[in-house]
């Protein structure tokens, strides 16, 4: 089963935001021609100087954002593992780390030289104002 490794995953994404290395997520490559074709993970600095996510999931005709907690936008991303898609990218400025599940419904993370050599743009704000020491 893949839970145990997405799980896992997940507290890699945790690690990157508390560490200041997070760039992006993104939810991509799913089964069969699907409506969604891709979800956006981003953090987005609240006026309170607290900090939530917004997932921006695309469709063929649109896009459609919603902001969540950090925890809730986990939760999401999950609901849509193998539902319909099979890979999950975390890119921080560490290295780049995917999640994949196979058809045998097994999980796998697989870590890449970073990507990108600057955390996203909030993020570094976030860091800036002493929200991510």
């Amino acid at each position: 089963m893949y839970e145990p490794i997405f799980a896992l995953f997940c507290e890699r994404v945790k690690e990157s935001i508390q560490s200041g290395t997070f760039a992006k997520l993104t939810l991509a490559k799913t089964i069969g021609d699907t409506e969604i074709k891709n979800i956006y993970f981003r953090l987005v600095l609240n006026e309170d100087n607290t900090f939530s996510i917004s997932l921006t999931s695309r469709y063929k005709t649109e896009e459609i954002e919603s902001i969540h907690t950090l925890d809730e936008a986990l939760l999401v991303l999950g609901t849509y593992i193998k539902n319909p898609f099979l890979t999950a990218l975390l890119f921080t400025t560490d290295n780049d780390v995917t999640f994949k599940v196979n058809k045998k419904n097994a999980g796998s993370i697989i870590e890449q030289e970073p990507t990108f050599k600057n955390a996203s743009p909030v993020m570094l704000e976030m860091i800036e104002k002493g929200i991510i020491k």
